[in-house]
């Protein structure tokens, strides 16, 4: 598969690519400058430079013609600001799927967080509150398009060390999941197209990446 991945340079997507070219397919990360094109290269995927913040859909469409998939994974990052959590988590999400749709690439993984299906938690720090409603308002404006989508909402995200074991469901508890171990249940979701229409949430658990995605494809098995 050719996959072009929004938010080429961050964590989670740096750990895709690498599981993605380690699989045999063509990750493309789509990042935002020159100074990202030595690290993401490294990792086996094509750069290609695209502000999401500062395009259209025509431009998005350019870049994603000819994938079988695109994938969410950007993000305002920390230290930014109310806005920029809604011109990023929320505006470059939609953008990519406009852009997405206007090249006929159908299959849209959204990375979001667990507790974007809720309002903040009163105490909530304004910001955080502000990425969260970003999420919730990327998973509205994801579900309502004609788009083979899933939304992916990991807990809390740790660098750890890997264990390839997850809690992987359409509802879990909060908790902590590695990075890495984001990344390897994204390219099973995407492997998989009856994920299509899911949204899940993940923690670590105790159960082998493969069996939980197809646990949750296939309940009855």
């Amino acid at each position: 598969m050719r996959i072009a991945v929004a938010g080429g340079h961050g964590k989670v997507a740096r750990h895709l690519a690498r599981a993605m070219a380690a699989n045999g397919d063509v990750p493309v990360a789509l990042i935002r400058s020159l100074d990202q094109v030595d690290d993401v290269t490294a990792d086996g995927a094509e750069a290609v430079i695209l502000d999401l913040e500062r395009c259209n859909a025509l431009d998005v469409a350019g870049v994603v013609s000819g994938a079988d998939a695109v994938v969410f994974a950007a993000g305002a990052g920390p230290g930014s600001g109310a806005s920029r959590k809604d011109s990023v988590d929320r505006g470059a999400a939609a953008m990519l799927a406009e852009g997405a749709h206007a090249a006929g690439v159908r299959r849209y993984v959204l990375i979001s967080s667990m507790g974007a299906d809720a309002a903040p938690p009163p105490g909530t720090d304004d910001v955080f509150a502000a990425y969260l409603q970003a999420k919730t308002a990327s998973e509205l404006d994801l579900r309502g398009r004609d788009l083979d989508w899933t939304i992916l909402r990991p807990g809390m995200l740790t660098d750890d060390e890997p264990t390839g074991l997850v809690r992987l469901e359409e509802s879990v508890p909060r908790g902590a999941v590695p990075r890495a171990d984001v990344a390897a249940v994204l390219l099973a979701l995407l492997h998989e197209p009856a994920s299509a229409g899911l949204v899940l949430e993940l923690t670590s658990g105790v159960v082998p990446v493969a069996a939980a995605v197809a646990a949750v494809v296939d309940p009855a098995d």
